[in-house]
């Protein structure tokens, strides 16, 4: 049994976690929440039952691409299941989610069963068998805009006020880069098992470019239009790193296991202090 859980943790990718909370305590700037239920719960569920769905049944169609890729089977890049785990993961997954949706609809009402009915069109977009999103590029970036509805979901369940319409742009610049930058680094994984993603099309210099061009935007939205210096300065510092990444260090060269997994701890730590800085300061919710 114990096995088995510690399996179903890895198939959520705690590594990976952070860009739902990030998303979560967006809307919650500056709020005294630690003391409400409602926030708990919440967090409870864009933790591991959410990225349980979301990476379990990717997991399931991917079994082949994984099976070349060197980054699974850890707590930071996900698990590495058998054919028989993963045809047993079906059950849990399915269980868990109706708990957890049933419970909220219940609670909040038609627009989270709108939420949720969203939420399972786009999973199924992405992972549907041979013609998903994920094999084909580059529908497989817009899926990424399906974390985005953890920020209404949050704003629902907290009662808190509205995030600017230009906010959300930045969000959706910021799922596409999260998901080329996995791209980048399961490359050669995915031309192994003749998976057709952005990066495999474009090749990794093209796609290295494309990741500068939209944190450069993210950048210019923080420094002109938030006018905030230090997030803002906090991401030129990634700019600067991407540069030296394409131009002198890596180059085209493909990243180590090693490399990759202090990539994955160094994103949590950037992730941690930024969020922790926007839910502090407010900056994406002040237009």
């Amino acid at each position: 049994m114990i096995r088995t859980l510690v399996f179903w943790l890895k198939v959520s990718r705690p590594g990976l976690w952070f860009p739902a909370l990030w998303l979560y305590f967006l809307p919650l700037s500056g709020m005294d929440v630690w003391e409400q239920t409602n926030f708990w719960l919440g967090l409870v569920f864009v933790t591991f039952p959410l990225n349980f769905i979301i990476y379990g049944w990717n997991d399931i169609v991917d079994y082949e691409t994984d099976r070349h890729n060197p980054r699974k089977d850890s707590f930071l890049f996900g698990a590495q299941g058998s054919r028989e785990q993963l045809s047993a993961l079906k059950i849990p997954l399915v269980v868990l989610q109706l708990l957890f949706y049933g419970f909220f609809i219940a609670w909040l009402g038609l627009e989270a069963a709108a939420l949720f009915s969203i939420l399972f069109l786009v999973l199924l977009a992405y992972n549907f068998p041979n013609k998903g999103f994920r094999n084909t590029p580059p529908l497989e970036l817009f899926a990424q805009f399906g974390y985005l509805l953890i920020v209404p979901f949050s704003m629902m369940l907290n009662q808190t006020s509205e995030v600017p319409y230009i906010t959300y742009f930045y969000l959706v610049l910021f799922a596409i880069q999260s998901q080329l930058i996995g791209e980048v680094m399961d490359i050669e994984p995915d031309k192994k098992a003749q998976r057709k993603t952005t990066a495999t099309q474009l090749g990794m210099k093209r796609t290295k470019f494309l990741i500068i061009f939209i944190v450069a935007l993210e950048v210019s939205l923080l420094f002109f239009v938030y006018q905030d210096f230090i997030f803002g300065g906090m991401l030129a510092l990634g700019l600067i790193w991407l540069l030296l990444d394409l131009f002198l260090i890596f180059k085209n060269r493909t990243y180590s296991l090693s490399e990759m997994k202090l990539f994955g701890i160094g994103s949590n730590v950037i992730a941690l202090l930024s969020m922790i800085y926007v839910w502090w300061s407010g900056v994406l919710m002040k237009i």
